[in-house]
């Protein structure tokens, strides 16, 4: 037991150890952005990102840590320093609008929901206060920005499970306020419990709607359970967690949940084992987007009521060498059989490509409205082979 003690003793200062060098790498990653600014160089460097990851491998070798795991913590480490040197050149590039002192963000449900934990990651790379305000719906969320009761906004939009999330599309095209910002969320769904249990002994079920289909392979063979849907997860937290009789669970995160006492009874329960939420940023004006940050734009509009008139619009992104990534139709509110088609490309709205396929469609198109233009952070790590 003493030798336990002095090894385990031995790995916590080895691990504050690493947690400086984290903090001195950080750093200077920070220094390397405001390098970049000053000779305005792209945030990423890919090529540089593959021939580092190469030699630590190289290097991790002589040491006899394998590939792989060399790989997945130096891509974990550059995803962040990518991520935290776009966040300092957007505050450059938007120095004339000030640094909020207090970030007040309205998200759904409360501590512990997805958008919960979403809203933290996101704004953790910020440098204001965050003031959290928890909401009971999507619309709620939209009021509280409009009526500026909150600086931003942040909303599910899609998972890669479930597909869209309709609500919110539906919401984008009736509201004054700009998309400034975007993030993807891992997520593990688990059910949870007040006490320890199996998920054989449950009888009532709390969960969200998004989070109950994203799990319906597994919940099929449930037969006789009750379902109550819950506004969010956080939600189903609070409806189980006095419930002592080893009958009642929730659907949820699972990090979330113990911030609830709650016990985690089923994990990895999505359809798609590989699943991921992503949310949008929404605030009352727009932002400016430097051009050394991989960025996107987001459109709606509406086109011709004749054949082709789509495949026509579409045309122009590729004939101005514009590249899209999402295309989602919804129904137009009391214009029966019409659409609205929303447009996610990578590509900022200051691009002369862009500008000029956005002004050959306003002129062909009955209707657009760009929702806004912001960095992406689909950070893609740098590729690179790994011998087994």
């Amino acid at each position: 037991m003493i030798e336990l003690t002095q090894l385990r003793k031995d790995i916590n200062e080895i691990d504050n150890e690493l947690m400086i060098l984290l903090a001195k790498r950080r750093r200077v990653s920070h220094l390397v952005a405001e390098a970049k600014i000053a000779q305005n160089k792209p945030v990423r460097d890919v090529k540089r990102e593959e021939q580092m990851l190469i030699e630590l491998i190289q290097g991790g070798k002589s040491l006899n840590l394998d590939a792989y795991y060399v790989k997945q913590v130096f891509q974990t480490i550059v995803e962040d320093s990518v991520l935290h040197q776009q966040a300092l050149l957007q505050r450059h590039t938007n120095a004339a609008t000030g640094q909020l002192p207090i970030n007040r963000v309205a998200y759904l449900g409360s501590q512990g929901s997805y958008s919960d934990l979403a809203t933290q990651k996101y704004f953790s790379r910020h440098p204001s206060e965050l003031k959290q305000l928890g909401c009971t719906s999507f619309q709620e969320i939209i009021d509280k920005v409009e009526q500026g009761q909150a600086d931003h906004g942040i909303l599910p939009i899609e998972n890669t499970s479930s597909g869209s999330i309709n609500e919110v599309y539906d919401l984008l095209q009736h509201t004054s306020l700009s998309i400034v910002g975007e993030l993807t969320h891992p997520v593990n769904h688990c059910m949870v419990s007040a006490v320890e249990t199996t998920p054989d002994k449950i009888t009532k079920l709390y969960a969200h709607p998004q989070v109950y289909a994203q799990c319906s392979n597994y919940l099929s063979q449930f037969h006789d359970v009750e379902i109550e849907y819950c506004d969010a997860s956080s939600t189903a937290f609070e409806a189980v967690k006095d419930d002592t009789s080893g009958t009642v669970a929730a659907l949820g995160s699972g990090e979330g949940s113990r911030l609830y006492g709650l016990q985690v009874i089923a994990e990895t329960l999505a359809n798609q084992k590989e699943n991921f939420s992503r949310f949008i940023v929404l605030a009352t004006k727009p932002v400016a987007v430097s051009i050394q940050i991989p960025s996107k734009t987001t459109w709606i509009m509406s086109t011709e009521q004749k054949p082709g008139a789509l495949v026509d619009a579409l045309l122009i992104l590729k004939q101005h060498e514009v590249n899209m990534c999402k295309l989602e139709s919804r129904p137009i509110t009391g214009n029966p059989w019409e659409e609205m088609f929303y447009v996610d490309v990578e590509a900022n709205v200051r691009d002369e490509h862009l500008e000029n396929a956005l002004e050959e469609l306003r002129n062909s198109t009955r209707f657009l409205k760009v929702l806004g233009c912001y960095p992406s952070e689909d950070i893609q790590p740098a590729k690179v082979a790994v011998e087994s």
